[in-house]
């Protein structure tokens, strides 16, 4: 069985929509928006059976109607459909699937049903997954955004994943207003295939991605991350914001995206063994994506701390040996 390239789903020819709309203040309108709007020599084609046109483009009653080959399929229809559709696209060998679609482990033993159907379509087929329950990726540099946030982000050298959708949409909204361009957006949720792993092995091989910004809750595979994190690491920058540092915080993750937080220092160990840098606030994600966005990244580890105030350069060099 073939196992799907990763590589077209960041840059496909033709994309399969399926839950897109018309209607004002819809996910499957904020989807087809941006699509059509970031589009460059892209074969958009929503599947829709009742509609002949959607947003001004043709739609085609099911997937098999669809000319050529259908390198992406961007899902948002409601999550008992997703099974089903999924299925056709293993039979027309469709490689890759960006699921927007919610309803999943997150509510409960209902749709870990459904996501168990999904498991099972996934490994039959061999096709690459990522979600379901986020808000989809963005390539700024190929004109694509199977995304529902806000906006298009610029085109830059640096990759952000996400686990959460809104926390994603506030760092690209805010990287918008500053000027601040993106390699690459991925929003995870659930993680049913694709993890953290996967992409920073996608992105170290990537000439435009020179850093990567990553929010977690969960890991997904440690071993993959651990072996991806150390790779990419040696040249290129990783930081991280991972929440959930107390028991009780760690917690709320469940409910989020149905993982939850592991112990906070057997994250911190295998952060500082990875060579990753972690970040604790918001807003340090924020400085660090405008360090990142610099021209002239530091190279090595060397570093002089010039001051007029000792205390100051007693508190700089704490904070530095704490990070590493």
């Amino acid at each position: 069985m073939k196992t799907g390239d990763i590589r077209k789903m960041f840059n496909p020819r033709t994309i399969a929509v399926t839950g897109g709309s018309e209607e004002a203040g819809t996910v499957g309108k904020a989807l087809l928006e941006n699509m059509i709007g970031a589009s460059q020599n892209r074969l958009i084609c929503p599947i829709d059976p009742h509609r002949e046109s959607l947003m001004g483009i043709k739609a085609y009653p099911h997937l098999a109607a669809v000319p050529g080959e259908v390198d992406l399929a961007v899902i948002a229809s409601p999550a008992p459909a997703v099974p089903s559709f999924l299925e056709e696209c293993g039979k027309i060998g469709v490689e890759a699937a960006v699921i927007i679609s919610a309803g999943f482990r997150e509510i409960g033993a209902e749709g870990l049903k459904l996501e168990q159907e999904i498991r099972q379509i996934r490994s039959k087929y061999g096709m690459r997954i990522i979600g379901p329950h986020c808000t989809g990726i963005i390539r700024p540099g190929t004109g694509l955004n199977a995304s529902i946030v806000r906006g298009h982000p610029g085109d830059g050298n640096i990759a952000f994943i996400s686990q959460s959708g809104a926390l994603g949409g506030a760092i690209l909204d805010w990287a918008i207003k500053n000027h601040i361009g993106f390699s690459a957006f991925v929003s995870l949720g659930s993680m049913i295939d694709i993890d953290f792993g996967d992409l920073i092995d996608f992105l170290g091989d990537d000439y435009y991605t020179r850093s990567i910004m990553v929010y977690m809750e969960g890991v997904g595979d440690a071993r993959k991350f651990m072996t991806s994190a150390r790779g990419f690491a040696r040249n290129k920058p990783i930081v991280i914001i991972k929440p959930g540092r107390f028991s009780h915080s760690g917690e709320n993750a469940l409910s989020h995206t149905g993982v939850m937080a592991c112990e906070d220092t057997i994250y911190n160990a295998a952060y500082r063994r990875a060579g990753v840098i972690r970040v604790r606030e918001v807003s340090e994600l924020f400085n660090s994506a405008a360090v990142l966005d610099s021209k002239h990244l530091p190279k090595g580890r060397r570093l002089a701390i010039v001051t007029n105030a000792g205390g100051f350069g007693v508190m700089a060099t704490d904070a530095l040996i704490e990070l590493g």
